[in-house]
């Protein structure tokens, strides 16, 4: 059974007049949890969309970079989208069930956050009230401002990226507390580490982007403490 169709399975149940993120009670374990963030990522970026005022098909294509999208699925994926928009429920709702949901996963919610970036930054504008989103997503997922920066910085090319933000460091710490900082990085967004840990194939697939951000910030590190 796909992905897509456990998904089409899990939002069957919904009738009209419930919420959308009552889906979520159903979803608490593997490998319904893969179902759930799909859904989560899916039900946030168009609570996001709405925040800009604007859906374009360089969102659209975004979706389909971060999820493997078969032409059979793509209904289902759009129906999730749609749900979620012609919902009156808060994004904040949205947020705090999938952060109670993976309250003892967070590097997970950090991977989801990882996904709404890059969805935020598929029409090459990053709007302020994305970034207003994007922030309050993150402050109910119990991410740290320092993190929120660093996401940030790896994923909009107008936020200066400083090379310590992304690698969670101060400017003023030594070159072996940043090399010891790059490397527990790089372990984390490892592919093979992200799959042991269960995280959806989704979510593996936005690592090679954060892995590039992170061996360019230790690159810029290590040439200004060896200058």
């Amino acid at each position: 059974m796909s992905l897509w169709t456990r998904i089409a399975d899990a939002i069957s149940a919904y009738r009209s007049g419930e919420n959308l993120s009552s889906v979520f009670e159903k979803l608490r374990s593997p490998p319904e949890r893969s179902v759930a963030f799909t859904i989560a990522v899916i039900a946030l970026s168009a609570k996001m969309a709405k925040a800009d005022g604007l859906v374009t098909r360089d969102e659209v294509t975004a979706f389909r970079e971060v999820f493997t999208i078969a032409p059979a699925d793509e209904p289902h994926a759009a129906k999730v989208f749609n749900l979620a928009r012609q919902d009156v429920t808060g994004f904040e709702i949205y947020a705090s069930r999938i952060a109670e949901m993976f309250a003892d996963d967070p590097d997970t919610l950090t991977d989801l956050m990882e996904g709404l970036f890059h969805i935020a930054m598929a029409d090459g504008t990053y709007h302020p009230a994305e970034n207003a989103f994007l922030a309050e997503v993150g402050e109910i997922f119990g991410l740290s401002e320092t993190c929120f920066r660093r996401l940030r910085a790896q994923h909009v090319p107008d936020a200066v990226p400083d090379p310590y933000d992304i690698l969670g460091i101060a400017p003023d710490a030594p070159l072996a507390e940043a090399r010891k900082a790059w490397r527990a990085l790089v372990r984390e967004t490892h592919p093979d580490r992200m799959m042991a840990r269960g995280v959806p194939e989704e979510a593996v697939k936005l690592a090679e982007r954060k892995l590039i951000a992170i061996n360019r910030a230790w690159e810029e590190i290590q040439q200004v403490k060896s200058a």
